[in-house]
């Protein structure tokens, strides 16, 4: 399938294009600013499909609304209805086009013109009509509140906030082309409807935003992550990382060193404990203690480890062997006393969880010979 894209400098056209790429059977045509207008009639008449995302929103002059939206849209509309062929079209217009300001007003007479080349043509039309879009690659200190507070924290740069209570809709950059390209491959049945949106909508607040990705930047030093496995703070995560430049990809964090080798906290969460690694050199026995709610996973990446178990309760003891060849995790017992010993010639590395955060002042790690 050849898909001409309009606006393909921006960033949804960015994010669209690299996936188009990723899959077989799509040949991408592009058109920018760059781009004389003049050159639609050639790049339409052997597509199958256009994903017109060029537009303006912040014009130097009111009147660039009507030439860069409407006005482009209207040309698209006659060089396709020149062509003479059943091209579908993927539009996104904006929420604004509901409202009475002169992008909002530019917007509606885009998606007119495309309802009229629909019905000239008989073509597919499907009117995107967008919420604020975030994610990787949106330009910062332009229309974007999430790209300019990423950038700006991450850049260690101040944040200006007006109304930390306004209310922000958003649409993240990876949903919309999902949703593009549902459409282009037919994976999903796409009833006919006035309007199309994103299947997955945020809501929240200025004011949530700029705490969420401060937490993301504080996490580094605390060590605990914020839930980043679903929804918008996910979304978030991935969208605020890929505003780090290439000299802050790397953070360091605490190692605890002694004559038995070295301790190493990796990341901690607020509700499912705490990861970290220690090193043992040959010979040297680490633990000796027991817990009394507190669990733990070890899993000895590197040499070999001789662990010993022994009921508090019973003296019931029991002794079992791993090494770094043979993946296995080794867990601890609530009320089991245990420690591990490098049996090997070479130093022992062990990575480590445990289901709750280090409390210094009720460490729940209670001395305790094997």
């Amino acid at each position: 399938m050849k898909v001409l894209i309009t606006g393909s400098n921006g960033f949804i056209a960015q994010n669209l294009i690299v996936r188009l790429n990723e899959l077989d059977g799509f040949e991408v045509v592009t058109f920018s600013r760059q781009t004389a207008e003049q050159q639609l009639s050639e790049l339409v008449s052997d597509i199958d499909a256009v994903v017109h995302l060029a537009g303006v929103n912040r014009p130097p002059l009111p009147e660039e609304f009507v030439s860069g939206n409407t006005g482009l849209t209207q040309d698209l509309c006659k060089a396709l209805l020149d062509c003479g062929r059943q091209v579908p079209v993927i539009f996104t217009s904006s929420t604004q086009a509901a409202l009475e300001n002169a992008y909002g007003k530019s917007k509606l007479d885009a998606e007119l013109a495309l309802r009229d080349y629909a019905t000239q043509s008989g073509a597919a039309v499907y009117i995107y009509r967008l919420p604020n879009v975030f994610g990787k690659w949106c330009k910062p200190n332009y229309n974007s509140a999430v790209a300019t507070f990423c950038h700006n924290i991450a850049k260690g740069l101040p944040i200006q906030i007006n109304d930390t209570s306004a209310a922000l809709s958003l649409g993240y950059v990876d949903d919309v082309v999902d949703a593009f390209v549902n459409v282009l491959t037919h994976k999903q049945n796409i009833e006919a409807t006035e309007f199309y949106s994103v299947p997955v909508l945020y809501q929240t607040t200025v004011g949530q935003l700029a705490q969420q990705l401060e937490a993301f930047r504080d996490s580094r030093t605390s060590l605990i992550t914020e839930q980043v496995g679903t929804g918008l703070v996910r979304a978030l995560y991935s969208t605020y990382m890929s505003y780090l430049s290439p000299d802050n990809f790397a953070y360091e964090v605490p190692k605890f060193g002694d004559p038995r080798g070295v301790f190493v906290e990796m990341l901690k969460t607020k509700d499912s404990g705490q990861f970290s690694y220690f090193t043992a050199h040959p010979g040297i026995t680490r633990g000796g203690h027991y817990h009394h709610t507190k669990t733990e996973k070890f899993l000895v990446i590197k040499g070999q480890a001789c662990f010993g178990f022994r009921n508090v309760l019973t003296d019931e003891t029991y002794k079992l062997f791993t090494s770094g060849d043979l993946p296995k995790i080794v867990e601890t017992i609530p009320g089991w006393s245990h420690d591990i010993t490098n049996v090997g010639a070479e130093e022992m590395v062990v990575m480590l969880w445990a289901n709750e955060i280090f409390d210094r002042d009720r460490p729940d790690t209670i001395a305790s010979k094997v």
